[in-house]
Order: C-alpha cells, then structure tokens, then sequence
C-alpha cells in the first residue's frame, strides 16, 4: 500500500443512528461494485467493522457499498463485521443484535472475533459506541497494521487516545479519528479563512451524557470537534463555566466555548468579519474522507488537533470537580502521559 514502507510486508490491499427489507438488493449492490470496479481495472479495498451496535454501521454501509457510490467510496468496501457490544451500556446491547442482523441481511459476513476479522479485510472502522473497549480493539488491528478509522468517540479517557497513537507510531500503521461534523462544508470554510484569524467562536451540539465516559466525551465531542476545526490547535486553559457551557482560552488572548443545546453550529468573530459557520450535512463528508484515508494512508485530522479535543474535555471535567477552576492543558495532559509508564 502507498503509505507502508519498503521494509514492511504487505497485508494485501492496503453518530450513532435502521431499516428491514433491503438485504437482497444490498448484497446486490455490494455485488454490482465489485463489477463496476473489476470493469474499470479497479479491486476495491475490503474493509472491516468492529462494534456493530450503532445506527452509523448500517448508514456507513448504505453509502459505501451502494452502486450509486462515485470516486474515493467507490474504491472501498464493507465486506465483513464483528458485533461486539457492551453489556453495560443500553445503548450497545440493546440496539447490537438488530444492528447486526441488518448488516447480515445487506451481505457483510458476520465473524465472531476480531482476529476473524483481520483475515478478510485491508482496513478497519472501529464503530464501537462505548469508547472503553476502543484501546484493546484497536490493538490487534494496529498490530495487523490494517489502517483504522475510529468513530467519536475515540476512547473514553485522554490516556486511551494517546496510547492508541502511540501504537499507531509503534506498528507503523495510520490510524485517525473524528466526528462528521468536522468536515461539514461551512466549517471548513472558516477554518481556510472566511472570517479571517478566528479571534472568539462558541460552537454547539447536544450533550446527552453516558455514565460511563467523562460529560463530553459521549456527544458532546461533536461540538468540540466543531470548536476545533475552526479555532485549531494552542487552547492553554479550560474553566466549567456551568453544566452545559465549557471556556477555552486559546494562546494570544483567543476564545472559544462549547455550549451544550439542540443543533449543531458555531458563531465565529475574526479579523476579517462575523457571523454563523455552518450545520450538519450528513455523514457522508467524512466517509469520503475515511475511504481516501484508507487508500492513502494519510489522515485529514491532525494527531495533536485530535489530542487537544480530548484535553479540552477531560479539563473539563476536572474544572467541574473543582468547582467551575481554571484547569491548564497541560496538567491533564502531564497525567495522563503519566498513566501510559
């Protein structure tokens, strides 16, 4: 593959939301793809899915496997899958039985270990809606050195995130994790410069909370992805301004706030102008992004970008345990690059 090097040996080629009665014709669309691209001198790179108890596995499947798919998802697709589940999360056990059954009935064949898995596919989405069991399911597919999409969010603590990279690092192996809202069309044009420098953005999503994880981490990881995608990297200090309002303050005196209500978007100020930045489109940006990941092997989210988001929401829950405090960047990050020795 492109992004393995020449001493390597190759493994082959290279938001949580179903639907009954499809299963013949998306096996044969899985099927006419392979056709269309055999036609066009083009093999399709097989891809995997690990934890399939989420409404994104049977969306992401519908629009990379479908006939109708053009340019980098047309090179992709999902061939095979292991359910996964966590028994103490009703959100994963009580939606992966079904969520499975769909894929079964759309063609992908359902194994029964990751290890499986790895057999039959060039490249893995981690699709698991608990963030716990991400670290130890992405081990093996790292080590396999299989590139890997991990769906929001990443993990469920900062020490996770960054002992995913650093195994990324070790194996060699490109690894990227991101919500769609990042690549939604109006954000990205603010983070190129429609309002110029970005001095004070507050972005926005809901903030369901799953107990398991810290506050943000479950959903409202898609309006900090937002907040980053517009302001980028250098946010020094977050403070709990309440339970649903989050401050960053950024190098040079910049701000940014995640607010938690219904929605998705921002309101930006810059140098060069104000106003709104963007909504949801869908998830299919960021699918098209993850398939010309898989064939490249380069990741469109820079890894300290990623590494900041996290930063930001776990300071924030450490700002809320003490009382609304301003908590450093840089303390959550010492500790929790503390807990990988």
């Amino acid at each position: 593959m492109p992004w393995q090097t020449k001493k390597a040996q190759p493994n082959g080629q290279c938001t949580r939301r179903g639907f009954l009665g499809l299963g013949t014709a998306a096996a044969m669309g899985i099927g006419s793809a392979f056709l269309k691209a055999a036609e066009t001198g083009r093999k399709p790179l097989r891809a995997g899915m690990i934890g399939l108890d989420t409404s994104h596995v049977i969306a992401f499947t519908q629009t990379i496997n479908s006939p109708k798919a053009t340019g980098d998802l047309a090179d992709v697709r999902i061939v095979a899958g292991y359910p996964g589940g966590s028994p103490d999360v009703p959100a994963s056990w009580n939606r992966v039985k079904k969520f499975t059954e769909q894929l079964r009935g759309m063609g992908v064949e359902i194994v029964d270990s990751i290890e499986a898995l790895l057999e039959k596919v060039d490249c893995v989405l981690l699709e698991s809606v608990d963030g716990r069991p991400h670290l130890a399911q992405a081990r093996p597919v790292l080590a396999a050195r299989k590139p890997l999409f991990i769906d929001k969010p990443m993990a469920a603590s900062l020490a996770d995130v960054l002992a995913i990279f650093a195994l990324a690092k070790k194996h060699n192996t490109p690894c990227f994790s991101s919500s769609s809202l990042r690549f939604a069309s109006g954000f990205q044009a603010v983070r190129k410069g429609k309002f110029g420098k970005v001095v004070k953005c507050t972005a926005w999503s809901p903030m369901s909370i799953e107990p398991h994880h810290p506050d943000l981490f479950w959903y409202g990881v898609h309006g900090v992805e937002i907040l980053f995608t517009i302001m980028g990297t250098g946010c020094q200090t977050v403070t709990r301004v309440s339970p649903t309002e989050v401050l960053g303050r950024w190098e040079g005196g910049r701000e940014g706030r995640f607010v938690a209500k219904k929605g998705y978007g921002a309101e930006v100020e810059g140098t060069q102008g104000k106003g709104s930045a963007g909504s949801y489109e869908g998830h299919t940006p960021l699918l098209v992004e993850v398939c010309r990941f898989f064939k490249t092997g380069r990741s469109p989210v820079p890894e300290d970008e990623t590494v900041e988001i996290f930063a930001f929401m776990e300071a924030a829950d450490v700002s809320k345990s003490r009382g609304g405090a301003e908590v450093p960047i840089a303390e959550v990050l010492q500790r929790a690059r503390q807990q990988q020795t």
